[in-house]
């Protein structure tokens, strides 16, 4: 029977906002897991306490931008217009239905220029250490690995640019072992005066700017189109609650951006034990980084480069007494120098190689000579690939899937990461660390109300079990 539903726009009602959100809805649970209060200590010292225009409560401006993230709202200002429409909203942030919400600007405002990076990060790690504390997080084991995210900036807008090579964390210690094993081996030590030579070019490098959005970086990567983008270095723990990030240009490579994480984290989480990484980290340096701290680097198995045809790398064995390389047609080739780079260089003779069957195999140099090179940190990554046929670490590297690629996946595809309508360094960091507290917090609430029910169950079992022990046929 067809019925047709009378449009009662002008009917007034009397309503309770409290009976209108759902019990199980997830702005509940947070709501009951943490104590926002707290945002007043941390945000109180930038508003005057007796003087001025009567501000936005800070939790609410708070509560707003934790909405926009957790619903995957894309910008602030239909962040508002969902707030003033959605009654659940209203109820978490404490507006009754005739109540104006605040306006887009002033949410904007707040988080340009008056909460600090330093504010935001507080937030975060405020809410790191309230998981901690609920005995959720379990830093003995790290998972790391770096994500990108579309910039806002068009790639029809960029200048090229000639910009100075970023000098290396471990340029110094690595150049004064360099100079030790020249020493050593009978070469003679650089010298940072003659380095380039004099000349100016060697040290820039030329790359693509954005006019619109200087601070970001061009990124590339396999069948990926080029375009500008951040890339976001992220650590999680075992459950997926994420420990730390930092925020660097596209164009900035994993293993670079490592250190800066890295540093944070072993900080803040002197406890870390295991370090979980992919094969864009397995470089000499983080290899002795990690270890030299004790901790364990778990890394994968990462494809040797060169063509197809050749010869592989593990098939040239180093002889460590003769300091020299012995080739797959066992044949010698001899030290030559250790570069700046670090790496020690061997070389055939090209007599010998000329003559030799499977020189195709081997190398395409006119004048048959093999080169091969051995970093002097070489025996970091050994100690590495030792660990990987760790059944222990092997089972541990397979949980990546589960934690730092399940958070990367979540904030894409249910927190709107993909892209970032924010622009410098600074801001987008800011967002980028807002959306993984927002996720922080939703996955500790789960947690803490089936943990609240787990307990009422139980403690309803126990007082009954008590009763039924202690009753006896005489007391009927």
């Amino acid at each position: 029977m067809l019925r047709e539903n009378k449009a009662e726009r002008e009917q007034m009602e009397m309503v309770c906002i409290e009976e209108m959100v759902p019990k199980d809805h997830i702005l509940r649970k947070i709501d009951s897991a943490i104590d926002f209060t707290h945002i007043y200590d941390l945000v109180g010292d930038m508003y005057c306490k007796n003087n001025g225009r009567p501000s936005i409560d800070p939790v609410v401006i708070f509560k707003m931008v934790l909405i926009q993230h957790l619903f995957g709202i894309p910008s602030l200002r239909k962040t508002a217009e969902e707030v003033r429409a959605n009654i659940y909203y209203r109820w978490f942030l404490g507006y009754l239905l005739n109540e104006q919400t605040p306006h887009f600007s002033t949410l904007s405002y707040n988080f340009t220029h008056r909460y600090t990076p330093e504010v935001v990060e507080s937030i975060f790690y405020w809410i790191l250490s309230e998981i901690e504390k609920a005995g959720y997080l379990t830093p003995e084991t790290v998972f790391i690995d770096g994500t990108h995210i579309k910039a806002n900036a068009n790639m029809k807008k960029a200048v090229k640019k000639a910009v100075p090579k970023a000098a290396k964390i471990y340029e110094e210690q690595l150049m004064k072992e360099v100079n030790e094993d020249r020493e050593e081996n009978g070469k003679k030590p650089f010298d940072d005066n003659d380095r380039n030579n004099g000349s100016k070019a060697a040290e820039e490098k030329t790359v693509l700017e954005s006019t619109t959005d200087p601070e970001c970086g061009v990124f590339h990567k396999g069948e990926h189109k080029k375009c500008f983008a951040y890339a976001a270095q992220t650590a999680c723990d075992k459950n997926g609650y994420v420990m730390d990030v930092t925020v660097n240009p596209g164009n900035v490579h994993d293993s670079v951006a490592f250190d800066g994480l890295y540093n944070r984290l072993t900080r803040k989480h002197p406890e870390i034990k295991n370090v979980v990484m992919d094969a864009g980290y397995k470089v000499p340096y983080i290899c002795k980084e990690v270890l030299d701290d004790k901790r364990i680097p778990v890394l994968p198995y990462k494809r040797p480069m060169g063509g197809k045809d050749f010869f592989r790398p593990y098939e040239y064995v180093y002889d460590e007494y003769y300091n020299c390389v012995i080739c797959p047609e066992n044949q010698v080739l001899n030290y030559s120098t250790t570069n700046r780079e670090g790496y020690r260089e061997f070389k055939s003779c090209p007599k010998i190689c000329e003559k030799c069957p499977k020189i195709k195999n081997c190398t395409n140099s006119k004048n048959h000579q093999k080169t091969v090179t051995k970093h002097i940190w070489s025996e970091y990554l050994e100690t590495a690939e030792d660990i990987r046929h760790t059944p222990k670490y092997s089972e541990m590297y397979d949980k990546r899937k589960e934690t730092i690629e399940r958070v990367f996946a979540d904030a894409k595809e249910k927190y709107s990461m993909r892209y970032t309508n924010h622009r410098g360094l600074s801001r987008v960091t800011n967002w980028v660390r807002l959306k993984f507290a927002a996720m922080n917090l939703k996955k500790y609430a789960i947690f803490f109300q089936f943990r609240c029910i787990f307990r009422s169950v139980s403690s309803f079992l126990h007082i009954t079990l008590f009763f039924y022990k202690n009753i006896t046929p005489d007391s009927l």
